[in-house]
């Protein structure tokens, strides 16, 4: 049953890309709903979740916060190291760096591979625990598909090769759900890489997505987009 609920993961992850790279005319607006759902996703989403596993698991939740900015740092690092050899591009004029859109595809897809995890090990403990954590999934794979390709379309990449990236987001939660058959996670680990992930998307929700949604010319659109977003996410987490 697991497989199975991953395979609507799949399709859901691979409409959201698609709903992307066919409006990609109207980019800013899905670039301001994107941020809206990246910091709702970890406000709604990561940090309630964090919050219960701590309190199950009797942490410190010093732990999963220091994992937070070492997501964000990361991801940082990462991005200016891949940049550092355009450190004078403002002299040639606006362009782009699609291998940045490349790592944060695969941070998605590294994401989406848990995701996948998350609902093997829900039908673990029992099928119904399993159905809810993979409605939750398959509900927010929408938003990773459209994140996904708006990433790979804001740094430049063509549309076939974002495309692809897509794919391989939307498979990695058939092989994540697939991989539980063999091993099982304890919540010590799965409450720091909450907090990993977590730095991961406010980093590029906040410092990557929504810059770049209201440039270059700034309008209230986008700001609405966001919002909107924001919305989407706290309804979806109050009926998951």
């Amino acid at each position: 049953m697991r497989i199975l609920f991953a395979c609507l993961a799949f399709a859901s992850t691979l409409f959201g890309g698609l709903v992307s790279l066919k409006y990609k005319d109207k980019l800013h607006l899905i670039l301001g709903f994107t941020a809206g759902v990246l910091i709702a996703v970890v406000a709604f989403d990561i940090f309630p979740e964090i919050i219960r596993l701590v309190r199950v698991s009797n942490l410190e939740v010093t732990w999963p916060m220091i994992a937070l900015i070492s997501g964000f740092l990361l991801f940082h690092f990462l991005e200016k190291t891949l940049l550092i050899h355009h450190a004078h591009e403002d002299t040639y004029g606006t362009h782009r760096h699609p291998s940045v859109g490349v790592l944060s595809a695969l941070a998605f897809s590294a994401h989406s591979f848990l995701d996948g995890v998350g609902i093997g090990l829900g039908f673990e403990v029992s099928n119904s625990i399993g159905i809810l954590v993979a409605l939750a999934v398959i509900a927010h794979d929408f938003s990773d598909g459209l994140n996904t390709a708006s990433l790979m379309t804001m740094h430049g990449n063509q549309p076939t090769r974002s495309f692809w990236y897509v794919v391989w987001d939307a498979v990695t939660p058939i092989l994540g759900a697939a991989s539980t058959l063999f091993f099982a996670l304890p919540s010590n680990a799965l409450v720091l890489y909450l907090g990993f992930f977590a730095g991961f998307l406010l980093y590029i929700g906040a410092s990557e997505i929504l810059p770049e949604a209201h440039s270059p010319n700034p309008t209230f659109a986008p700001m609405f987009m966001t919002t909107l977003g924001v919305i989407f996410i706290f309804i979806v987490s109050r009926i998951i």
